[in-house]
């Protein structure tokens, strides 16, 4: 009798409680470093018992307020004894240490990405394909991006009920930031030397369903809580140079609207780069996964996109192996990936996760079926990625700069980027000689290809963008 593998079990997030005290704009402060908390896969507590770590903001306006501060401080101690101070009274953090020398770190009024950062130190977040949306080199790693690019967190959650996936119940249903400050955010990111921007969500098309699209203001005009809103807005960001970041859409679903968006890459105003879970290609397994099955509609798309913008690269990912997937299924996967041509393709054997309504389907796969099926697929998709790359050779593309070497014993020195149509850590490269000496990490350059090879190109700097 064939039996499945024992389903993963997911660890619990790590659990944030938070004392906030003082004036609105300290809760302010609070919901901010909650809401970055929670995008890092957080979850929150409700009582001292439950909690990971503790924050206090505090509040030191006064020296009644100083007292309450450095009572609530000494509570969360008594009670939990992992604190992190945040807030106003973090300018008196030599104070604060004498009386508490348990606290974990100090730190002051709206310096989020320190309170975030020590956050990560106490109680590193779980990280795993599973759960998180940014790629990390080795699982229990945190990656901590370079500066020239930076991951924009549009919501969290998803609407979704695919039989594979746990995430509603870990996260909850989409919950939508204000385009405001997903604006806000990405201004600022853009003024301190942030090149390219990855937007990310569970489900990047849903942006704002849940707030009904709602309109706020933003630089004397309103705006919608929507994907096209906010790609056109995120469009029209400049460095402090003058040039726009690189815009990179993750996470779309091919909902009708995204349609709109494509225009948006053919003017420059967004990375012609679209990462979209199709997850499989037969109806039967899209029904069985419970997502949609409209796989020759798609086809039809890909195309049209095309037809505006030649040059937009799709990235997508799939399951081999799914519950009840037969070789006919399989082979109508296979043929969808030759028509469609996907331009970077990941895969995944099917894992059974704790929780997931498709551990009860009948017919599993036999995991050596997987394997058989899981390298058919990467075989066809290393093909087209190869004709692809082939194509590029002779031509000049823009490429970002990731990392610069040494000089080598000739005195050449060699770097690493990234196309349009690589996203980092999950796409290919694009490897150079022999670059200037001042080239840096963020510099966007134009590239002409030499050579490339199934995943990545080999070029030399033309002329600086």
């Amino acid at each position: 009798m064939l039996t499945t593998p024992d389903p993963i079990e997911l660890p619990a997030p790590r659990r944030i409680g938070m004392v906030s005290l003082g004036c609105p704009k300290a809760l302010v402060d609070s919901e901010r470093i909650l809401t970055r908390l929670r995008a890092d896969g957080y979850a929150m507590s409700a009582d001292y018992a439950g909690a990971d770590v503790v924050l206090v903001n505090t509040c030191g306006f006064l020296d009644s307020a100083k007292e309450e501060s450095l009572a609530a401080i000494g509570e969360a101690i008594a009670e939990n004894g992992r604190v992190i101070v945040t807030g106003c009274m973090g300018s008196e953090a030599e104070l604060i240490r004498a009386k508490f020398p348990a606290v974990l770190a100090v730190t002051g009024a709206h310096q989020y990405d320190a309170v975030v950062e020590a956050v990560h130190e106490a109680a590193p977040p779980g990280l795993g394909p599973y759960l998180d949306l940014v790629p990390q080199a080795d699982p229990g790693d945190i990656t901590l991006t370079p500066r020239h690019y930076s991951y924009l967190k549009i919501s969290e959650g998803c609407n979704h009920s695919c039989a594979f996936c746990i995430i509603p119940q870990l996260r909850g249903k989409l919950a939508s930031r204000r385009i405001d400050a997903v604006l806000r955010e990405a201004e600022k990111l853009v003024a301190a030397g942030t090149r390219e921007l990855l937007v990310i969500s569970q489900d990047t098309s849903a942006y704002g369903v849940d707030l009904r699209h709602e309109e706020r203001a933003w630089h004397g005009h309103p705006v919608r809580t929507h994907m096209t809103d906010l790609a056109r807005e995120l469009g029209q960001l400049r460095t402090p140079a003058g040039v726009p970041p690189w815009v990179r859409l993750h996470y779309v679903y091919p909902y009708p609207h995204v349609d709109a968006v494509i225009p948006l890459m053919a003017e420059g105003l967004l990375t012609p780069y679209l990462d979209i879970p199709f997850q499989h290609a037969s109806p039967n397994v899209l029904r069985a996964m419970k997502r949609p099955a409209n796989e020759a509609k798609v086809l039809e798309r890909l195309a049209a996109w095309r037809a505006i913008c030649p040059d937009i690269a799709i990235r997508s990912s799939f399951v081999v192996g799914f519950p009840g997937e037969t070789e006919a299924d399989f082979a109508y996967l296979l043929e969808w990936l030759e028509e469609a041509q996907l331009d970077r393709v990941g895969a995944f054997r099917f894992e059974p996760v704790a929780g997931a309504a498709a551990n009860s389907l009948p017919d599993p796969v036999p995991e050596a079926v997987k394997e058989e099926r899981y390298a058919r697929l990467m075989e066809l998709t290393e093909k087209i990625s190869a004709a692809k790359l082939e194509a590029k050779i002779g031509r000049t593309l823009p490429v970002i700069i990731d990392e610069v070497g040494e000089p080598d014993e000739d005195g050449d020195i060699g770097a690493t980027g990234r196309s349009e149509a690589d996203a980092p850590e999950i796409d290919g490269a694009v490897y150079l000689r022999n670059v200037p000496a001042g080239l840096k990490a963020g510099d966007v350059v134009a590239v002409t290809v030499e050579d490339a090879d199934a995943h990545d190109l080999f070029g030399v700097v033309a002329t600086e963008r």
